[in-house]
């Protein structure tokens, strides 16, 4: 037996889907009609930063909003075309690129792998478990939240030199492990306590240790989480060039922000070599955005729905 639906009840005859008024699909195209312009002008100096990193010194300050390669139509229809590869030349030439990225590589890698593994573990130690101090654990935690890690530079000098890890990369690796740890624990510690607890007592029962539950149980749910903590400590890492200039400034050990910070001088700054280093030191953070965008928007935006 058919059953008919009023299409003026707000629902359709064929599929029983809800329609939609006019002044409901205004509604929703307001907020992507203020979100474009926003975009739009967030994505502006990245743009700039692109295009400009393809020319030459004259052509960037004679027509710095302009792409390498556009049209015109003075004279008749012809293409214009001022491409330069001499800022990524010079990049190349005057410093070791390989070598910084590889550094930083490593460095950003160790340190999120222990920020991961370590955080993880301490959340859910006090998501899990009421003992002697959590509350005080939990504090200390959110204190490296708020206390910036940097108004303690002279006594991490002091205990790197210490150690002997001084121009090395293990001393970035640990400090920024340290750094990264409060907002991680913070972060996945809410998240791990929304998983619910007749999974986590299923698998005692089938004799999971918790190390077990922890990796393969817990840790699956809360992937968001994860990327959201990943991309917050990855941005910080990656970019960082207060750490690698105080810890390990030797040219062995330079990360690619300290590496290509030469190219801009107190009285002298090359800008087409400039550009192209910042667009070169760009390419893994985007890379890295786009791979964990979904997780990462899911990660900011699940704990306000619930």
């Amino acid at each position: 037996m058919a059953v008919q639906v009023d299409a003026k009840q707000g629902y359709s005859a064929e599929n029983l889907v809800p329609t939609k008024s006019w002044g409901q699909r205004i509604s929703a195209i307001i907020p992507h009609l203020i979100l474009i312009p926003y975009s739009l002008l967030a994505l502006f100096p990245l743009f700039i930063i692109i295009v400009n990193s393809l020319k030459d010194r004259r052509d960037l300050f004679r027509t710095p909003y302009i792409p390498p390669l556009w049209f015109s139509f003075e004279d008749g229809f012809h293409f214009v075309y001022i491409f330069s590869s001499s800022g990524y030349q010079q990049v190349f030439e005057r410093a070791n690129v390989l070598l910084y990225f590889g550094n930083s590589i490593v460095v950003t890698s160790a340190a999120l792998f222990l920020i991961l593994l370590t955080g993880s573990m301490i959340s859910f130690a006090l998501s899990e478990y009421s003992f002697w101090g959590s509350r005080f654990l939990a504090l200390y935690m959110a204190l490296g939240i708020m206390i910036p890690i940097r108004l303690g530079t002279v006594s991490l000098i002091g205990i790197v030199r210490f150690l002997g890890l001084y121009n090395s990369l293990p001393a970035l690796i640990l400090v920024y492990a340290a750094s990264g740890l409060p907002i991680a624990v913070f972060v996945l510690t809410e998240y791990m306590r929304q998983v619910p607890m007749e999974l986590k007592d299923a698998a005692r029962v089938d004799g999971a240790s918790e190390y077990r539950i922890l990796f393969t149980l817990v840790m699956p749910v809360i992937r968001p989480a994860l990327a959201t903590v990943l991309v917050f400590n990855m941005l910080p890492i990656w970019n960082g060039l207060w750490f690698p200039l105080t810890l390990a400034p030797n040219e062995k050990v330079r990360t690619v922000t300290l590496g290509l910070s030469a190219f801009a001088g107190q009285y002298k700054t090359d800008w087409t070599a400039l550009l192209a280093a910042l667009t070169l030191a760009m390419i893994p953070v985007l890379i890295l955005y786009g791979i964990f965008s979904r997780q990462f928007i899911s990660g900011l935006t699940r704990g306000a729905v619930k």
